[in-house]
């Protein structure tokens, strides 16, 4: 079967390029959305836009397709949705300034 090219969010080739300038921190593309390395721990991350994001904070309800609202659900290892480098590196622990 053919493999198409999957639909990235506009903002993945900064936070992939920001988290990449970061010492100690990994990132592997092309893996539903991105892997992130830090310290022996792999984070499977799903990057959204930041449109999809409510005021509150919040995703807006069509932001996740299907499966990835059954991961999320599910899935009973490490899993962050996130549209910021700042919610990357507080989920593997790395201390943001500001």
């Amino acid at each position: 079967m053919p493999r198409y090219a999957k639909r990235t969010d506009n903002n993945q080739a900064d936070i992939v390029s920001q988290l990449r300038s970061i010492p100690g921190i990994t990132v592997e593309t092309d893996h539903d959305d991105i892997l992130v390395g830090h310290k022996g721990i792999t984070y499977w991350v799903e990057l959204k836009n930041p449109n999809v994001v409510k005021k509150s904070g919040e995703l807006q309800a069509n932001a996740l397709r299907n499966s990835q609202k059954r991961i999320k659900e599910k899935w009973s290892g490490q899993y962050l949705v996130a549209w910021s480098v700042k919610q990357i590196l507080e989920e593997i622990g790395v201390r943001v300034k500001g």
